[in-house]
């Protein structure tokens, strides 16, 4: 009798285990998944997400969409543990955008800043091969920007016309001067407050204490970030093994009972030997959460990446393209094509270059 309400006992704790408080949103497939500090006033409550910010949903494209002060960029990946965003810009034209970029009045701030120089030039400047930036150039002109001072000198001695200098978060950083630049490629930022490192790093979730004040707490106790959708996948994953063991349990007694009466009754029968066979380890990959938290990057004109020789997908041997997505892994920061490193991560946990473990 008791080791049935043993069984009863841990099946209610495997269902209490599947119960979440803040469900995960996200815009549409292959999109970030948008847990505390972020939310979607459309779809997640005002109590799982910290002030500030708030995302949305782009009508059109169901882009994920971050309001900064100086305009709309769409958010490409986010890291939870490291607390970094990726952004660009949702109508293809990140230089725009950048010319009155303003973060003042935003919880975020750059990773890394480098200074860049815009000049409009005349058209026939292309002779000196800097790469243009399209989106902004005219039939009669062409814009270029650089963060070289001995090309920003030589431009500004010309005929061509500077426009501004401004300080670009970019998303990786570059000690060395840049001839030119298109700046496609992703603006990284990262954030302060709400602090939920510490508790991201060791598994848990952050989120309010109680809906009165914005203390943050950490609980390990709910399955925050989980899709609706993916409660009973729980459920059954935590709940159907420990039923399935229980009953094992009940077997092996009931089997060791019948022998020892068996044995009672008839002494010369052999020994039953009721021990398990030890399993094989298996090594599972990462979870979907941990895999959409990883950067994504959006590749350039440039194909601009933080390791030169970086030019190919390990996993296809496909070289990159321009406008192709690109995933990285923070850990180790080396760069995949999306799909492939997400097949991956999802049945190998380890990075497919050096071999350490992300995410663990």
């Amino acid at each position: 009798m008791n080791i049935f309400k043993l069984f009863f006992f841990f099946l209610f704790l495997s269902t209490a285990a599947s119960i979440e408080i803040c469900r995960t949103a996200v815009c549409r497939r292959n999109e970030p998944l948008i847990r505390f500090p972020f939310r979607i006033p459309t779809r997640q409550q005002k109590s799982c997400g910290f002030p500030g910010f708030d995302l949305s949903c782009d009508v059109g494209s169901n882009q994920t969409i971050l309001q900064l002060p100086s305009g709309k960029f769409s958010l490409q990946g986010v890291n939870y543990v490291t607390q970094e965003i990726w952004i660009n810009d949702k109508g293809n034209c990140l230089p725009e955008l950048i010319l009155s970029l303003n973060l003042s009045g935003s919880p975020f701030r750059a990773v890394y800043n480098q200074q860049f120089t815009f000049f409009n030039c005349s058209f026939d400047y292309l002779q000196y091969r800097l790469n243009p930036i399209a989106c902004l150039s005219g039939e009669n002109y062409t814009v270029f920007a650089t963060s070289s001072s001995r090309v920003a000198s030589s431009l500004s001695a010309s005929s061509c016309k500077l426009v501004a200098t401004v300080d670009v978060p970019v998303e990786w950083p570059f000690y060395e001067q840049i001839m030119s630049s298109d700046l496609s490629d992703n603006l990284r930022l990262t954030w302060s407050e709400p602090n939920c490192r510490k508790c991201e790093r060791s598994g848990g979730r952050c989120g309010f204490k109680d809906n009165s004040t914005l203390e943050i707490g950490c609980s390990y106790a709910s399955q925050r970030g989980i899709p609706e959708g993916a409660r009973y996948a729980v459920l059954v994953g935590a709940g159907v093994p420990t039923v399935l063991c229980l009953l094992g349990l009940i077997c092996v007694v009931c089997a060791r009972i019948k022998c020892h009466a068996s044995r009672r009754r008839n002494p010369t029968l052999p020994e039953f030997n009721t021990a398990v066979a030890p399993q094989p380890t298996v090594v599972a990959g990462l979870d979907d959460p941990t895999i959409e938290s990883y950067p994504k990057i959006v590749l350039g004109e440039s194909r601009r990446l933080p390791k030169p020789d970086d030019n190919a997908c390990p996993i296809c041997l496909s070289e990159y393209k321009p406008k192709e997505t690109l995933k990285t892994i923070p850990e180790c920061m080396h760069c995949f094509h999306a799909e492939c490193i997400d097949e991956w991560l999802r049945l190998n946990a380890s990075c497919p270059i050096c071999r350490n473990s992300p995410g663990r």
